[in-house]
């Protein structure tokens, strides 16, 4: 038996939420949405598990809980039950990307994180994407990758 180390940082699963101006919030224990509104009384708390293109943008119930290893985003009221465009979802994945590379440069020991480029669609590449219905009813895009450029 021995002591084993690892160079790799640990991470805690959190629920992370972005917030309307590009900042990131992250929780490492499940938290009530009302808690988090007391904050931003002008937003609204959405999953992005439950985002897709042209669907109308729905709020968590206050009583519900942020759950770790998710992904949440608060918008403005004023987005509520709209649709969401393509040019929305993919500027609301531009800043989660930018939010999420930003905590990624390094934690508090120093230690740097490993990230991924963020993937980016033009308007015309999104109309042509199949949709095809996956378990819950949730409607996800056919992949139609060939081969990822580094």
């Amino acid at each position: 038996m021995g002591i084993c180390s690892s160079s790799e940082s640990t991470s805690v699963a959190t629920a992370r939420l972005i917030l309307h101006d590009g900042s990131l919030q992250e929780f490492s224990y499940p938290i009530k949405v009302s808690y988090v509104l007391q904050k931003n009384p002008s937003c609204f708390i959405c999953n992005s598990d439950d985002m897709d293109f042209d669907d109308a943008l729905l709020a968590i119930g206050d009583d519900e809980e942020l759950q770790l290893g998710q992904l949440y985003f608060a918008l403005p009221l004023s987005r509520l039950k709209q649709p969401l465009q393509p040019q929305e979802m993919a500027a609301l994945a531009v800043k989660a990307s930018a939010a999420l590379m930003k905590r990624g440069a390094g934690d508090k020991y120093g230690n740097r994180r490993r990230s991924v480029s963020p993937v980016v669609f033009t308007a015309k590449e999104l109309k042509s994407r199949k949709r095809v219905v996956a378990g819950r009813g949730r409607k996800k895009f056919a992949a139609n990758l060939t081969a990822i450029p580094e």
